[in-house]
């Protein structure tokens, strides 16, 4: 069989036009007489159809005259078929326009979620960063990440207000505790202070009658308690308890320390001071039967000590606010981990002894 193909071959290359249109007539005419000795339909491969549409698809429609395997239209229909069925090239993108690099679109945002800003205001910043990027970019992931292509209007929310100020804000409350005193039962006050950042705690002296003055006097001990470090109170919150009054305002602005009134019956605006409050209360003084205002303020200072340098807190990584110092290597022995205890073994703090 390779022979005779060689010899066709042979003969197709040293003919004339005329010699092959010839050619043509008599194979047409041998197909047609071999066709005629099978009963049936032909059956052919998938790879003899593909081989068979190769070669016709360069003579175009004159395949309709030459075809007679089958009908004209049935070997179109295997021509198109076979255009289905081959593998396209992989350009390894969707259709359409890219999208802009996964770290720009992270960029924007991170701009947009951490200020609020438009995206005119994102684009300069950008711009300002060396990223080349387009207005209509801007505005497309904006768009798809469900976030507003304008700035933010109006008011900031008050999540926001205490993340920008956390650092100097302060926030206070009045920590009320019944006494035992030689005319009975008595309510006694104490003004405590929390910055909402670093959740250290300042407390004044207790008294039973907080009136206006005796609250406006504890500015200053509250000032130089707070410090002039990076905690520096410039904020402090306040309910509307009438006990803070006028004078507790002018005292505080006499300090640069700005106050904020809080609505009335919003005690979640105040959250961190009166959680603090209820630290107090469970972990120590519904502990005692006190026995006067001393007592209470031994109580309180004791609490305070154990708190701010010792108590750690789970919303700023399990430190303390007054920090703590690096951990100490634990040894194997297990003695090398003490326990210091206050007010009678109420308060425990457990540290580690050096190796």
């Amino acid at each position: 069989m390779p022979n005779l193909f060689r010899r066709l071959f042979d003969v197709l290359a040293g003919s004339t036009q005329a010699d092959l249109r010839r050619q043509i007539q008599y194979l047409k005419a041998e197909n047609e007489v071999l066709r005629a000795k099978i009963d049936g339909p032909v059956r052919v491969t998938p790879g003899e159809r593909l081989r068979l549409v190769r070669l016709a698809k360069p003579l175009g429609s004159a395949i309709k005259a030459l075809v007679s395997i089958v009908s004209p239209q049935t070997f179109l229909r295997w021509i198109r078929d076979a255009d289905k069925c081959r593998p396209r090239k992989k350009t390894g993108r969707k259709p359409g326009r890219p999208k802009s690099p996964e770290q720009i679109r992270r960029l924007v945002l991170r701009l947009a979620k951490e200020t609020g800003w438009g995206y005119t205001r994102i684009l300069g910043e950008l711009k300002k960063l060396g990223v080349k990027v387009s207005r209509s970019t801007v505005v497309n992931i904006l768009k798809d990440a469900g976030l507003p292509t304008g700035p933010e209007r109006g008011e900031a929310t008050w999540d926001q207000f205490i993340n920008s100020h956390a650092k100097t804000l302060w926030a206070c409350d009045f920590l009320r505790h019944r006494i035992v005193t030689k005319c009975g039962f008595r309510d006694a006050y104490t003004l405590v202070f929390v910055n909402v950042a670093t959740r250290r705690a300042v407390a004044s002296a207790c008294t039973e009658h907080p009136d206006a003055e005796w609250v406006a006097a504890q500015v200053p001990m509250f000032k130089a308690a707070a410090g002039d470090g990076a905690t520096e109170c410039r904020v402090l919150t306040r309910d509307s308890d009438t006990k803070f009054g006028r004078p507790f305002d002018d005292a505080l602005r006499a300090h640069n320390i700005t106050p904020v009134r809080l609505p009335h019956r919003a005690p979640n605006l105040n959250a961190h001071v009166e959680r603090f409050i209820q630290t107090v209360q469970d972990e120590c003084l519904d502990r005692f039967i006190v026995l006067g205002t001393r007592h209470l303020d031994y109580l309180i200072a004791e609490f305070l000590e154990h708190y701010n340098r010792e108590r750690p807190h789970s919303a700023i990584r399990f430190r303390t606010p007054m920090g703590r110092p690096p951990p100490l290597r634990l040894a194997d022995h297990p003695t090398a981990v003490r326990c210091r205890t206050r007010l009678g073994g109420v308060l425990r703090h457990y540290y580690r002894m050096a190796a």
